[in-house]
């Protein structure tokens, strides 16, 4: 059983919602041909740390950096490095923070500079199929009625989902039960109840689902080698319409990403 959450922790939960966006929004400011994700790691650290809290990522099963930054062909759990992004890349933002015993997590894909017809319809999609998502995630409904508004909303514009990788429940622990799956059938798998808090997190995409793991033993990249998008926002199961406790609205509303 999946014990739902008090008030009191909802709270936390959102208020590390609220820091974990305002640092994706942060290193939105700064996404740029030339930019290393490097530096963009290094400014979401000191950000996460000035506001009292600590980048839960780093050092998570010896994960190395505050941030998962995935480019490109990329899935997600991609390290930060000394190469300076492109003009048309695409670079996966995963983020976590912990503050008072609970966690916070939230990711974006930004685009650098011009991006090309496709590549921007990958990024509208896979943030769509989230919201579809969310939509899904009320009380009474399953997990599998998230996956399947995910997957039949990507794959209805040609893109397909990976299938080895989740979003999850959150709390105490970074990854909590339930699983929540980006693919599944309608009435299958475990049971949504008021108050649980959950990530979801489609990861579209461009070709092919195949995905391989590599040698760094975090790095996840499409088989074929195309562009993969990555959207994560938390919430909260309620009756009738899901709470976000993160949110995009810093990043697109207040003029982190033009569009």
């Amino acid at each position: 059983m999946v014990r739902p959450k008090t008030e009191e922790e909802i709270e936390l939960l959102r208020i590390n919602g609220d820091l974990v966006s305002r640092t994706l929004a942060e290193v939105g400011k700064l996404v740029a041909p030339g930019v290393t994700t490097a530096k963009l790691n290094e400014v979401a650290e000191t950000f996460i740390r000035d506001h009292g809290a600590v980048p839960s990522f780093k050092g998570f099963d010896g994960f190395p950096a505050a941030l998962c930054m995935s480019v490109n062909d990329v899935v997600v759990h991609g390290f930060p490095s000394d190469r300076p992004l492109e003009e048309g890349d695409i670079v996966s933002v995963d983020c976590g923070t912990l503050y008072k015993g609970y966690n916070g997590d939230s990711a974006y894909t930004f685009p650098v500079g011009e991006v090309d017809a496709e590549t921007r319809k990958l990024l509208d999609v896979t943030k769509a199929s989230l919201y579809k998502g969310i939509e899904a995630a009320v009380a009474g409904n399953r997990t599998g009625d998230i996956g399947y508004a995910v997957q039949s909303y990507a794959e209805s514009f040609g893109f397909s989902v990976v299938r080895e990788l989740e979003g999850h429940g959150v709390g105490k622990q970074m990854h909590e039960d339930p699983g929540i799956p980006n693919y599944g059938r309608k009435g299958h798998g475990a049971r949504l109840v008021d108050g649980m808090t959950i990530c979801i997190e489609p990861m579209i995409c461009a070709g092919g689902r195949g995905v391989y793991l590599a040698r760094n033993g975090w790095a996840v990249h499409t088989a074929d080698h195309k562009n993969a998008a990555h959207y994560e926002l938390t919430v909260v199961v309620r009756k009738g319409r899901a709470q976000q406790l993160s949110t995009f609205d810093y990043i697109e509303k207040d003029g982190s990403i033009k569009f």
